[in-house]
Protein backbone atom coordinates (compact mmCIF):
# COMPACT_ATOMS: atom_id res chain seq x y z
CA UNK A 1 0.00 0.00 0.00
CA UNK A 2 1.23 3.45 -0.92
CA UNK A 3 2.39 5.76 1.87
CA UNK A 4 1.01 9.28 1.96
CA UNK A 5 2.12 12.41 3.76
CA UNK A 6 -0.30 13.20 6.58
CA UNK A 7 0.60 16.88 7.06
CA UNK A 8 -0.61 19.64 4.79
CA UNK A 9 1.97 20.71 2.20
CA UNK A 10 3.62 24.09 2.76
CA UNK A 11 2.00 25.39 -0.42
CA UNK A 12 -1.49 24.13 0.52
CA UNK A 13 -3.16 27.54 0.24
CA UNK A 14 -1.74 28.07 -3.26
CA UNK A 15 -2.75 24.56 -4.33
CA UNK A 16 -6.23 25.02 -2.88
CA UNK A 17 -6.64 28.25 -4.83
CA UNK A 18 -5.32 26.54 -7.98
CA UNK A 19 -7.69 23.57 -7.50
CA UNK A 20 -10.64 25.97 -7.53
CA UNK A 21 -9.42 28.20 -10.37
CA UNK A 22 -12.35 28.22 -12.81
CA UNK A 23 -10.51 29.51 -15.87
CA UNK A 24 -8.04 26.65 -16.21
CA UNK A 25 -8.90 22.99 -16.02
CA UNK A 26 -5.18 22.20 -16.44
CA UNK A 27 -4.35 24.17 -13.29
CA UNK A 28 -7.11 22.36 -11.40
CA UNK A 29 -5.88 18.98 -12.63
CA UNK A 30 -2.28 19.79 -11.67
CA UNK A 31 -3.39 20.89 -8.20
CA UNK A 32 -5.47 17.73 -7.68
CA UNK A 33 -2.51 15.60 -8.74
CA UNK A 34 -0.14 17.48 -6.40
CA UNK A 35 -2.55 17.22 -3.47
CA UNK A 36 -2.99 13.48 -4.08
CA UNK A 37 0.26 12.82 -2.22
CA UNK A 38 -1.16 14.17 1.06
CA UNK A 39 -3.80 12.29 3.02
CA UNK A 40 -5.24 15.02 5.20
CA UNK A 41 -8.85 15.85 6.14
CA UNK A 42 -8.77 19.26 4.40
CA UNK A 43 -7.39 17.69 1.22
CA UNK A 44 -9.96 14.89 1.31
CA UNK A 45 -12.70 17.55 1.55
CA UNK A 46 -11.20 19.51 -1.33
CA UNK A 47 -10.85 16.39 -3.50
CA UNK A 48 -14.44 15.38 -2.74
CA UNK A 49 -15.54 18.83 -3.89
CA UNK A 50 -13.55 18.59 -7.14
CA UNK A 51 -14.84 15.06 -7.76
CA UNK A 52 -18.48 16.13 -7.34
CA UNK A 53 -18.43 19.64 -8.77
CA UNK A 54 -15.70 20.08 -11.36
CA UNK A 55 -16.96 20.75 -14.87
CA UNK A 56 -14.14 18.75 -16.51
CA UNK A 57 -14.39 14.98 -16.23
CA UNK A 58 -10.59 14.50 -16.23
CA UNK A 59 -10.36 16.55 -13.03
CA UNK A 60 -13.25 14.63 -11.46
CA UNK A 61 -11.55 11.31 -12.23
CA UNK A 62 -8.18 12.47 -10.89
CA UNK A 63 -9.87 13.48 -7.61
CA UNK A 64 -11.80 10.20 -7.51
CA UNK A 65 -8.64 8.12 -8.04
CA UNK A 66 -6.83 10.03 -5.28
CA UNK A 67 -9.71 9.46 -2.86
CA UNK A 68 -9.81 5.74 -3.69
CA UNK A 69 -6.04 5.55 -3.15
CA UNK A 70 -6.61 7.16 0.28
CA UNK A 71 -9.08 4.37 1.07
CA UNK A 72 -12.15 6.61 0.89
CA UNK A 73 -15.43 4.97 -0.11
CA UNK A 74 -16.60 7.12 -3.02
CA UNK A 75 -18.66 6.52 -6.14
CA UNK A 76 -17.02 7.04 -9.50
CA UNK A 77 -18.47 10.14 -11.15
CA UNK A 78 -20.38 9.67 -14.38
CA UNK A 79 -19.45 11.77 -17.41
CA UNK A 80 -21.79 14.66 -18.22
CA UNK A 81 -24.46 13.65 -20.70
CA UNK A 82 -25.51 17.10 -21.86
CA UNK A 83 -24.15 20.65 -21.73
CA UNK A 84 -21.43 20.91 -19.11
CA UNK A 85 -22.22 24.60 -18.69
CA UNK A 86 -25.87 25.58 -18.84
CA UNK A 87 -26.81 27.98 -21.64
CA UNK A 88 -23.73 27.38 -23.77
CA UNK A 89 -25.77 27.56 -26.97
CA UNK A 90 -26.97 31.07 -26.06
CA UNK A 91 -23.39 32.14 -25.32
CA UNK A 92 -22.22 30.78 -28.68
CA UNK A 93 -25.01 32.72 -30.38
CA UNK A 94 -24.04 35.91 -28.54
CA UNK A 95 -20.41 35.51 -29.62
CA UNK A 96 -21.45 34.80 -33.20
CA UNK A 97 -23.73 37.86 -33.29
CA UNK A 98 -20.89 40.07 -32.03
CA UNK A 99 -18.84 39.24 -35.13
CA UNK A 100 -19.27 40.50 -38.72
CA UNK A 101 -21.68 38.43 -40.84
CA UNK A 102 -18.84 37.03 -43.00
CA UNK A 103 -16.62 35.99 -40.05
CA UNK A 104 -14.63 32.75 -40.15
CA UNK A 105 -14.53 29.86 -37.73
CA UNK A 106 -11.12 31.09 -36.53
CA UNK A 107 -12.63 34.53 -35.82
CA UNK A 108 -15.35 32.85 -33.76
CA UNK A 109 -12.85 30.66 -31.87
CA UNK A 110 -10.60 33.62 -30.97
CA UNK A 111 -13.57 35.76 -29.90
CA UNK A 112 -15.03 32.96 -27.74
CA UNK A 113 -11.68 32.48 -26.03
CA UNK A 114 -11.43 36.22 -25.34
CA UNK A 115 -15.03 36.69 -24.21
CA UNK A 116 -15.56 33.47 -22.27
CA UNK A 117 -12.25 31.80 -21.38
CA UNK A 118 -14.09 29.77 -18.73
CA UNK A 119 -16.33 28.10 -21.30
CA UNK A 120 -13.56 27.77 -23.88
CA UNK A 121 -11.23 26.19 -21.34
CA UNK A 122 -13.82 23.86 -19.82
CA UNK A 123 -14.92 22.42 -23.14
CA UNK A 124 -11.33 22.20 -24.37
CA UNK A 125 -10.52 20.08 -21.34
CA UNK A 126 -13.65 17.96 -21.64
CA UNK A 127 -13.46 17.34 -25.40
CA UNK A 128 -9.70 16.86 -25.63
CA UNK A 129 -8.48 16.30 -29.19
CA UNK A 130 -12.06 16.44 -30.51
CA UNK A 131 -12.49 20.01 -29.22
CA UNK A 132 -11.69 21.81 -32.47
CA UNK A 133 -14.03 19.72 -34.61
CA UNK A 134 -16.76 19.93 -31.94
CA UNK A 135 -16.41 23.72 -31.69
CA UNK A 136 -16.46 24.08 -35.47
CA UNK A 137 -19.65 22.01 -35.58
CA UNK A 138 -21.18 24.20 -32.87
CA UNK A 139 -20.19 27.31 -34.86
CA UNK A 140 -21.74 25.91 -38.04
CA UNK A 141 -25.00 24.92 -36.36
CA UNK A 142 -25.44 28.09 -34.27
CA UNK A 143 -27.75 30.29 -36.27
CA UNK A 144 -28.06 34.01 -35.91
CA UNK A 145 -30.85 36.04 -37.41
CA UNK A 146 -29.35 39.26 -38.70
Amino acid sequence: MKKFETELPENYDALKKQANYTSSWRDRLNAVQALSAYKHEKIIDLLNNRMKNDTVYKVQIAAYEALVAFGEKVEKPAPARFDIIKGTDKIFLRVKKSLPKDHTYEDFKVKLEKMRIDIFNTYEGEKGEAFDSWLKDMWETTTSQR
